[in-house]
């Protein structure tokens, strides 16, 4: 953050001033650059002034908002390059393209996925509408693909045929993407009427460059940059390049998010479709397109995003309660073990796998894995019992045994203590054990 020799260093104000409590306008500045303040805050300062150190404080990548309501999702604003360096920012979106002659059968598999994984509803965001040269049936499948209620992508580069689709979309602010070196001002006349988000692409990147710094120059800066599908070393290779150049070499003609799509990279191959969605959810699809998705293809590619951005400080965690497994009622077993969401799906695949009914108990233990809520307190004796109390176990359940984690099973003295009438199983310290375990204690 570049704030050096501008007014806000040199400005000193008679009285305290009313944003940073200092008789000087330094605290103030140093707060900005801290992220503790936002220049708005100050008083003192024209709208000349804010523009210019708006600019220069705010991210190398642009961020901008595309949908509305429900549909309404943010893209760019990243600061790094690597996870690790900070969380990113906003997550990566996917969509699945429909033409007019598969529209149908594609918005109808579309919505079958539609899930919820450690309190995150996974679904596919985006809806990107293809031109593929009739009017009319394009504007179609635009009106039935709005049916959906998902963000949409126009894209199509005739700037005729975009008008007439922004006239029935713009409402639900889509994406228009379909600007290139031949048509970028009439576009960005369109995109710009309708308020809308412009998607740019170029033969080159030294092409895409040219057309962004045009763009740009005729004051449009609501922006997402198109990676191409000549190849996907070249696309891999300009998605890479687009994010260095903006947040390494601080080029802000650079400095916006990118769309993706697979779909033209690997046509008709699905599974290499969704191999390289993952490749460019870590580097770096902000919109990712694909053919097809189905939910055997969204449950891992929906795991591996979840994973990535989400910050690496905070654990994933599941909502505490019962999860009936293997239709387990109120005489199956009880298990219980962490809310940390590795553990839990571990454990929860195992006792799946084993076919036992089963009701796995869930408390808070603080995100941590069982040896490390156990060390922070977190996971004790007393604890389960409280939860079992809570969350009225013994009205619901009617089973008096529980397996607890084979790393604690120092607890087992003690939760018989605390849970009078209660059988404690201790379980195999590897998950791997549980299904011989489990089969063995129910024969």
């Amino acid at each position: 953050m570049a704030l050096k020799g501008l007014d806000i260093f040199k400005f000193t104000p008679k009285t305290n001033c009313k944003a940073c409590g200092n008789p000087t306008c330094m605290a103030f500045a140093m707060k900005v650059a801290q992220g503790a303040l936002t220049l708005d805050k100050c008083p003192h300062l024209s709208p000349e002034a804010l523009e210019k150190l708006g600019e220069a404080t705010s991210p190398p990548m642009k961020s901008l908002t595309i949908g509305t309501g429900g549909g309404e999702y943010r893209i760019g604003g990243e600061t790094v390059l690597y996870r690790h360096e900070k969380t990113f920012v906003s997550k990566s979106l996917y969509a699945v393209t429909v033409k007019p002659d598969t529209v149908d059968k594609a918005l109808e598999e579309l919505q079958k996925i539609d899930y919820e994984r450690i309190g995150e509803r996974m679904y596919v965001e985006l809806v990107n509408v293809e031109y593929t040269g009739d009017t009319d049936a394009f504007l179609a499948a635009v009106t039935k693909a709005l049916g959906t209620k998902r963000t949409l992508i126009l894209e199509v580069s005739d700037p005729a045929v975009a008008r007439a689709a922004l006239e029935l979309a713009k409402g639900s602010k889509p994406v228009l993407n379909g600007a290139n070196e031949s048509n970028y001002q009439e576009m960005s006349a369109l995109a710009a009427e309708a308020g809308v988000v412009l998607g740019v692409t170029g033969s080159s990147l030294d092409s895409l460059y040219d057309t962004v710094h045009a763009l740009e120059g005729l004051g449009n800066k609501n922006l997402v940059l198109d990676v191409g599908a000549a190849s996907i070393k070249d696309a891999f290779a300009n998605a890479v390049q687009i994010r260095r150049a903006s947040l390494k070499d601080g080029d802000r003609t650079m400095g916006y998010p990118s769309i993706v799509n697979v779909a033209k990279l690997a046509p008709a191959d699905h599974p290499l479709q969704v191999a390289l969605a993952s490749l460019f959810t870590l580097k770096y699809g902000s919109i990712i397109i694909l053919e097809e998705m189905t939910y055997a293809q969204a449950l891992p590619l929906f795991g591996l995003r979840q994973n990535i951005y989400t910050d690496p400080q905070k654990p994933m965690k599941v909502e505490p309660g019962i999860y009936p497994l293997n239709g387990a009622d109120e005489n199956a077993l009880c298990a219980t073990t962490v809310d940390f969401a590795l553990t839990y799906f571990i454990v929860s695949g195992e006792l799946e796998r084993s076919g036992v009914p089963v009701n796995l108990l869930i408390s808070d233990a603080g995100g941590y894995s069982v040896l490390t809520a156990w060390a922070a307190g977190k996971l004790s004796a007393s604890s389960i019992a409280r939860f079992i109390k809570e969350q009225e176990i013994e009205v619901k359940i009617k089973n008096r045994s529980l397996i607890i984690p084979g790393k604690v099973a120092v607890l087992k003295g003690e939760l018989e203590e605390n849970l009078p009438g209660w059988k404690i199983i201790v379980a195999p310290n590897e998950a791997v054990g549980v299904v011989k375990f489990l089969k063995e204690l129910t024969a």
